[in-house]
């Protein structure tokens, strides 16, 4: 198989169901599994491979059951960006608007965050549930954000793993099918995917996040599952925080009624398209952020979860300012180097299992388009670990493009909508 690959030639169905199941049960070795990984990357994999691979992946564990549940269920998957706390809001409000939201999410590697790893920071909350503590969140609160259990997709666990070690991460066969395998298997009956695209996006270049969204929407299509795909901008940070308890605090405005524009407007965008593709009647987005309902689903959630939602949120011991050095209008601010400054802070972790810290991250005082004054606050930086400074400097070099009287050359914030 792995000569066969390397020499592109196709995988046969009873090959792929084979490896997989093999591969799950350690009779194929890593050293293998990491050879094939990197031929299908060189190589790549056409839409009956990947169907089938994916197919596979689910066959390899559990498949959810919702069907207890009278809501119509939606679920969101993005595939991650700097300050992307879009699922925090936007769970409960779909809830409050009549959807049932089951979505199971994950921890950050590297300078994007994860989901958990945010909520986590609530004093209290718990992100490993049991199927049956799930489902009974999800029926009492219209929504429940956890940890996918060790039962689900198995398969994707361990290659996910074997990829990040060996330069295979960014594979679409492969990134596709760890995403719609775990998806898929969730048992959700509707699925709106946001593929970020942008310098702190894992798809920088757009056309790729097309053909990575094109991909997935056929998967989920091909599996009963209502799939459409939105590309977005990922070239500047989302929102005013990138850190753990500083975005559940952002998340918090926004359902409260405030918050940055960007990233109200990209949670009621994604909310929309939820409720729409599940066939969802009930309250408009828009009306449930502002009469407080969405607030309500959340502080039930987290309190369903053993979380305190009125308790302070961690915050970090030390700060540090970063400062303009020059006069003019922003017209840049690199996502990724402001992702991996917050990641060298203590938000993210470098490898498997290793703790993050909560009050960890970076606040953004500007963006851009707008003017600046040298020595005027672009930026607060913090940390448990003021060593950690210099290194987070270093990353935030050349982030930050102040020219006289220039140009905003942004993405704009829906670059594809794939159906």
């Amino acid at each position: 198989m792995i000569a066969a690959k390397r020499d592109r030639h196709e995988l046969s169905d009873p090959q792929i169901d084979w490896v997989i199941s093999a591969y799950t049960r350690g009779v194929v070795a890593d050293e293998q599994m990491a050879a094939l990984a990197m031929a299908i990357l060189l190589n790549g994999m056409n839409s009956r491979e990947i169907s089938r691979w994916t197919n596979a992946m689910i066959n390899s564990g559990e498949r959810m059951n919702w069907s207890s549940i009278t809501r119509p269920t939606a679920d969101k998957h993005s595939t991650g960006g700097v300050g992307d706390k879009i699922t925090l809001p936007l769970a409960p409000l779909v809830a409050a608007c009549g959807g049932a939201v089951p979505q199971l999410s994950g921890r950050g590697l590297g300078h994007t965050g994860g989901t958990l790893d945010k909520l986590e920071s609530i004093p209290g909350w718990r992100a490993e549930l049991s199927n049956e503590e799930m489902l009974k969140v999800l029926q009492d609160c219209g929504a429940v954000i956890c940890a996918a259990g060790a039962g689900l997709a198995p398969a994707d666990k361990k290659l996910y793993a074997l990829r990040d070690v060996t330069a295979t991460v960014e594979a679409i066969p492969l990134i596709a099918s760890s995403i719609m395998s775990k998806k898929i298997a969730e048992g959700t009956s509707s699925l709106v995917l946001d593929v970020k695209t942008g310098s702190g996006a894992f798809m920088s270049d757009p056309a790729q996040a097309g053909i990575l969204a094109r991909t997935m929407v056929e998967l989920g299509k091909n599996a009963g599952v209502k799939t459409r795909a939105l590309v977005t901008a990922m070239d500047v940070p989302l929102g005013l925080t990138v850190g753990n308890a500083l975005e559940v605090r952002e998340s918090v405005e926004v359902l409260a009624g405030g918050g940055p524009s960007d990233v109200i407007e990209l949670t009621l965008l994604l909310a929309r398209e939820m409720i729409e593709l599940a066939g969802i009647s009930g309250k408009d987005p828009e009306s449930a952020l502002k009469d407080g309902s969405a607030m309500d689903v959340w502080r039930k959630m987290i309190s369903a979860q053993g979380g305190n939602p009125g308790a302070p949120l961690p915050v970090a011991r030390e700060n540090q300012k970063f400062l303009a050095t020059e006069s003019g209008r922003m017209v840049g601010m690199d996502a990724m180097k402001v992702g991996v400054a917050a990641w060298r802070l203590g938000a993210g972790r470098s490898r498997q299992g290793e703790k993050v810290q909560a009050g960890a991250g970076i606040e953004l005082h500007a963006k851009p388009g707008e003017e600046i004054a040298a020595g005027q606050l672009l930026m607060t930086l913090h940390t448990d670990e003021p060593e950690r400074f210099p290194r987070a400097l270093d990353a935030l070099a050349g982030s930050v493009t102040i020219v006289a009287g220039g140009a905003v050359n942004r993405l704009p914030l829906i670059v594809e909508r794939i159906q």
